[in-house]
């Protein structure tokens, strides 16, 4: 029976820490990826960093399937973000199957959530990649300049990259062939 005592705490606190992220970063994610029938295709997870770490959260891309392409897995990031909008942190770690692979600040992070009904979702796309960061700080990506048609075609490409780092190629390794891959 001692034994019991000394186990019950540590499952009380492992309940409470699994609630905790439930409550505050996963369902807000559920409840808004829920709300629209083309995310179905796409299963994105929410909990804090290491399940403990309120200031870092963790968009977690679990699955998608062979008929999502990059733009649903993109809105799937963006609507996270709007259930999110409310909510600071220092930092937001993108990853793939429990995998972290990216992060952007925090406020960057809450300002996707906030425009999200109201800016351009081309625009968000494109200069999204502008805004990730590797997960030792440094930019994945860089800013371009220049005539219009050139940096919007770098852009692009910077997006399709940045989709293929994230999860596409990991995907494909698995035998996974999503429609986001194709050309």
């Amino acid at each position: 029976m001692r034994k019991l005592y000394g186990v019950a705490p540590v499952v009380v606190a492992l309940c409470a820490v699994g609630l905790w992220n439930y409550f505050g970063a996963e369902r807000p994610i559920a409840k808004r990826l829920s709300q629209d029938d083309r995310n179905e295709k796409v299963s994105v997870w929410g909990y804090y960093r290491y399940g403990l770490v309120p200031s870092t959260l963790v968009v977690d891309l679990r699955s998608f399937t062979e008929q999502a392409a990059m733009v649903d897995v993109l809105r799937a990031l963006l609507q996270s973000a709007e259930a999110h909008k409310a909510d600071r942190y220092d930092r937001v770690l993108l990853a793939y199957k429990g995998t972290p692979k990216f992060q952007l600040e925090g406020a960057y992070f809450q300002r996707l959530g906030a425009e999200f009904e109201t800016q351009n979702p081309v625009y968000t796309m494109r200069t999204l990649p502008e805004n990730v960061f590797k997960l030792d700080g440094s930019p994945a990506y860089g800013t371009w300049t220049g005539g219009m048609l050139g940096v919007l075609n770098k852009q692009m490409e910077d997006l399709k990259q940045f989709s293929q780092e994230w999860y596409l190629d990991d995907a494909l390794k698995s035998g996974l062939q999503p429609a986001a891959a194709q050309p």
